[in-house]
């Protein structure tokens, strides 16, 4: 049985900001409290390079583009272990609304034999990483399109 947390989101914001703030990698450390460092093209295939915050220090963690769709999501995951023990998958996917609203969609996935281990070791944690990754992606496109809005209207 697979480790999974699914979220769906209402966002504020366009799916643009959005867009804009789940691929602006760069300024991951600006906002974000699990992956506090981030790099890659995006492109599939290439490796996604992050820094995030699963124990006491913060770790490096190389996983795989696997989808880019433009302005509608992107998803990576690690090198499986071998035999099945474990894969994961981590997938960000944007659908616009009416009203310059949209939903944001976030799902992670642990599957093998490992799961188990490894989410009695670190679900707690990987739990609250997601939670406050997802929290903190809709705050940054919300606050990001009050700014914008409040400029374009003075």
């Amino acid at each position: 049985m697979a480790f999974v947390m699914d979220r769906n989101l209402d966002v504020d914001a366009p799916a643009a900001v959005v867009w804009e703030v789940i691929t602006d990698l760069a300024r991951y450390p600006e906002w974000n409290p699990f992956c506090l460092a981030c790099a890659s093209t995006l492109q599939p295939g290439d490796p996604i390079d992050m820094t995030v915050k699963l124990l006491a220090r913060p770790q490096q963690q190389r996983e795989w583009i696997q989808q880019y769709m433009e302005g509608e999501g992107f998803s990576y995951s690690m090198k499986p272990l071998p035999l099945g023990a474990l894969s994961s998958w981590r997938a960000h996917r944007i659908v616009a609304r009416e009203d310059d609203r949209c939903e944001y969609h976030s799902l992670f996935r642990l599957h093998g034999w490992l799961q188990g281990v490894v989410t009695t070791l670190l679900g707690a944690r990987l739990r609250a990483g997601f939670t406050a990754m997802n929290a903190a992606v809709k705050q940054r496109a919300e606050q990001l399109w009050r700014v914008r809005k409040t400029t374009t209207q003075t």
